[in-house]
């Protein structure tokens, strides 16, 4: 195992050479030209500019791009640019009808935290129903030749993001149609996606699958009509167009043998992380920096704000980026937040395995709600855990469906 390296820090301008320069090897090659940028003062910025009203009609729309109601505010939020609550308040003034359909989707984002914060990295199974493939292959690229699709994974290639609706369209296509692996299709979604996470991403593609109700997202032609008609009067397969009916009836998936955390959480206070800031114990040194990770790089972050002195400290996760390697603009868009960052703060980058003792600093952290914190973090030399900025805290109750989950949180957000 090599040494970690401590890196000279990119500019706004220098990220994509400098992840190209340091990271090249752990990155797929790609275009980062036309990929929003990172950055709290871009994540500021576009949520100054989302205007609401129209949402609840328009978030589904896909094509012309002018016609769609979606924020595109996602990635902010996914990195923690963007705090969920801080996204809640800002839509107190938007339309009635708006703000609710607004909402709920910010809910679901938290759902999908809640579920992979208590189950973790067993959100890969089939959770409810048994989802299996009807093909033994592997595929492990998009069928093309439909307008609908290829324009789709063209944008999620271009941009490392698309709508709600191509998602659902690309997931059911992948899944339903053509009986492929869900977990297939979610990593090559998690590679592209500039706000790919293992919670929202893994509980969308089990929803679409249903993986989660029995019920998998039928999509035909007619959506496609409904929401991007542009698409299929320039389709090449207009004339036989391959999903024009719905997907023919598939038996019932059988019931899964679910986990059963999915109904109860044996340890909640595990699962919610700190409430206040903690030291891991008495015996515990001040801390001298503040360890960032990609799930919490705004300046709101807890621990960051807390100690606005300290320096901060960032560690690319060589093993971990070896094995999923990501599409390069999520390296350029997490490269420009950090260069964005380092124009108000010290800021240290590394390379290396954070499992190590690449710094013998006491760190201060913000606890994240995923597997791979927890085990970084007890390997490293943290000295205070500050808490996650949770939309609402995590109950202990049924969290197998968004239902189930939604019925026990109450109404009241817990207060930024």
């Amino acid at each position: 195992m090599t040494e970690p390296m401590l890196l000279r820090t990119p500019t706004m301008a220098t990220a994509s050479t400098w992840i190209a320069e340091h990271m090249g090897d752990l990155f797929r090659p790609g275009s980062t030209a036309r990929v929003m940028a990172g950055g709290q003062q871009a994540a500021d910025a576009a949520l100054a500019a989302s205007d609401l009203a129209g949402y609840a009609k328009r978030r589904n729309e896909v094509w012309p791009v002018s016609r769609r109601g979606a924020t595109g505010l996602s990635a902010y939020i996914r990195h923690g640019l963007l705090t969920l609550p801080r996204v809640w308040a800002s839509a107190e003034h938007a339309p009635d009808s708006d703000r609710k359909k607004f909402r709920d989707e910010l809910l679901w984002q938290e759902y999908a935290r809640h579920l992979y914060a208590r189950i973790g990295r067993e959100s890969a199974k089939s959770l409810r129903y048994s989802i299996i493939p009807r093909t033994g292959d592997r595929h492990l690229s998009w069928p093309e030749g439909m307008s609908c699709v290829d324009d789709s994974v063209a944008e999620l290639a271009e941009h490392g993001w698309i709508t709600n609706q191509q998602r659902m369209w690309l997931a059911s296509h992948w899944s339903v149609r053509l009986g492929w692996s869900w977990r297939d299709g979610e990593d090559l979604f998690f590679q592209q996606l500039l706000d790919g996470s293992r919670a929202a991403n893994r509980a969308g593609w089990q929803w679409t699958v249903g993986a989660l109700t029995g019920k998998p997202y039928g999509f035909s032609r007619w959506q496609v009509e409904k929401r991007a008609p542009d698409l299929c009067r320039r389709c090449s397969l207009r004339s036989a167009c391959p999903i024009e009916s719905w997907p023919p009836d598939v038996s019932p998936a059988p019931r899964a043998d679910p986990d059963p955390r999915l109904r109860h959480d044996p340890d909640p206070m595990a699962t919610t992380g700190p409430l206040t800031a903690q030291a891991r114990s008495d015996a515990e040194p001040a801390a001298q920096a503040v360890w960032l990770t990609a799930e919490s790089l705004g300046d709101d972050d807890p621990a960051l704000a807390a100690h606005p002195d300290l320096p901060v400290m960032f560690i690319w996760d060589e093993p971990l980026l070896q094995q999923l390697k990501l599409s390069a603009h999520r390296g350029v868009f997490l490269a420009q937040c950090l260069a964005d960052l380092a124009q108000r703060r010290e800021v240290h980058i590394w390379r290396g395995d954070p499992r190590t003792r690449w710094t013998t600093l006491a760190l201060a952290t913000t606890y994240a709600p995923v597997p791979g914190w927890t085990e970084r973090a007890a390997a490293v030399s943290v000295t205070q855990v500050h808490p996650w900025p949770w939309l609402f805290r995590p109950h202990a109750g049924p969290i197998q469906s968004f239902t189930a989950w939604r019925s026990k949180i109450g109404d009241v957000p817990l207060q930024p």
